[in-house]
């Protein structure tokens, strides 16, 4: 059974999360932390996307966020 179609919207609130391969370790180090909140930070400039919540844990993340433009992808 395949999952519905995403719907994108200017200004909806979507839910992203993502976890390591295999549940591996994504942050190894408080360097790994920074970087990916850096990252993240200069990705929402870029598209026009705002981080509401977010929780970095060691084999995943989570992020509640919306943007600008229907343009989540």
């Amino acid at each position: 059974m395949t999952r519905r179609l995403r719907l994108e919207f200017p200004h909806a609130l979507h839910h992203v999360t993502s976890r390591g391969d295999r549940r591996a370790p994504i942050c190894l180090v408080d360097a790994d932390r920074a970087g990916f909140t850096a990252l993240l930070d200069d990705a929402c400039e870029r598209f026009g996307a705002a981080v509401l919540a977010y929780c970095l844990m060691g084999n995943r993340y989570h992020l509640v966020l919306t943007a600008r433009a229907a343009n989540l992808s």
